[in-house]
């Protein structure tokens, strides 16, 4: 998949639907503990690479997500995320 603009991928995730949209980076390794959020969320990749698992599963897996792809978190999932070796800068839409 083409890699956008930051401006072109805010208003694509706009376009899905999202009110509250803003791209945000993380440094090499970051990571997310377990943790879940109130509604819907998505993050659209711009660069680097994002790993998340869902703990709470009744078979948790780990996926790996890069430039171009889509992410959607349902509220109230609980997740976990690490970032990349390069890190990784997304939109996030909620």
């Amino acid at each position: 998949m083409t890699v956008k603009s930051r401006k072109d991928a805010e208003s694509e995730v706009r376009s899905w639907g999202f009110d509250h949209v803003f791209t945000w980076s993380d440094g090499p390794n970051a990571h997310y503990p377990p943790h879940s959020h109130g509604g819907l969320t998505t993050h659209l990749i711009l660069s680097g690479q994002l790993t998340i698992t869902y703990p709470k599963d009744s078979e948790p897996k780990k996926e790996i997500f890069g430039p171009g792809d889509r992410v959607d978190v349902d509220a109230r999932r609980t997740h976990e995320v690490w970032m990349g070796d390069e890190g990784c800068t997304y939109v996030i839409g909620e």
